[in-house]
């Protein structure tokens, strides 16, 4: 059981046992031209919003293959969510970071384009960076076999992050912060939690006062430094044994 694969299209009414789905498309190349997957395998299917489906494989060829339902099961959405805001980092940094979230568990990931960030989606960059991520988010989720694929908000300013502050239990990730995450990290409502995650240089002290100002609290991970990399992953575990969720 080693081939998981997302078909969006699925519905629960295709989870019922003896059911015949089709996986087409992308998925139905990949696993038939690289996965080798032939008939009789049995692998997982998922819709990336909560549905999961064991089955056996009855036909594989490159446009589509089918699968003979054996079992399912539906996962429901987290509560509260918990998002990174990701800034935009040179090399593949902030990548890296996503990925890692992305087995990790967070449910949604939002790339900001910080003051300090070297690296810059303007342009026709801004689309592509979000597909970039996108892939990587999906590819990310099928490995880890999750049963709902984050969701890539579009690049945002620190301004737009500031209206996200009042309405959410926004987090920033600062080295300097007098509180640690563990003293924060037990909920104290059902709001969206988000993480947020400088770029190299770490985030400006003109937007720890705005992101403040509209009600974001500084928190720090330990007397280290982490790098962009690997600060929200490392905060995304110690809200999912705080949560619960591990």
């Amino acid at each position: 059981m080693a081939h998981f694969y997302l078909q969006e299209t699925l519905r629960t009414i295709d989870s019922r046992p003896g059911q015949v789905v089709t996986v087409d498309g992308a998925e139905a190349r990949h696993a038939v031209t690289v996965s080798r997957v032939r008939p009789g395998d049995r692998l997982r299917l998922g819709n990336g919003a909560g549905l999961l489906l064991a089955g056996t494989v009855l036909t594989a060829e490159a446009a589509a293959l089918t699968l003979r339902v054996d079992d399912a099961s539906e996962t429901p959405a987290a509560t509260p969510r918990i998002r990174l805001v990701q800034a935009l980092a040179k090399g593949d940094r902030d990548e890296l970071a996503i990925q890692a979230a992305t087995e990790l568990g967070v449910d949604g990931v939002i790339p900001w384009s910080a003051a300090r960030s070297i690296t810059k989606w303007e342009g026709a960059k801004i689309a592509k960076g979000h597909e970039r991520w996108s892939s990587i988010v999906r590819e990310a989720s099928k490995q880890s076999i999750r049963a709902w694929l984050p969701g890539v908000a579009p690049l945002a300013s620190t301004k737009q992050l500031a209206v996200l502050a009042a309405t959410t239990r926004m987090l920033l990730l600062e080295p300097t912060a007098t509180r640690r995450l563990t003293e924060v990290a037990a909920p104290t409502d059902d709001r969206d939690i988000l993480l947020v995650v400088g770029p190299e240089g770490g985030i400006s002290p003109a937007e720890l006062l705005l992101l403040e100002q509209a009600g974001a609290t500084q928190v720090r991970l330990g007397d280290t430094v982490l790098r962009t990399s690997t600060a929200g992953p490392a905060a995304l575990a110690i809200l999912n044994a705080t949560l619960g969720r591990w």
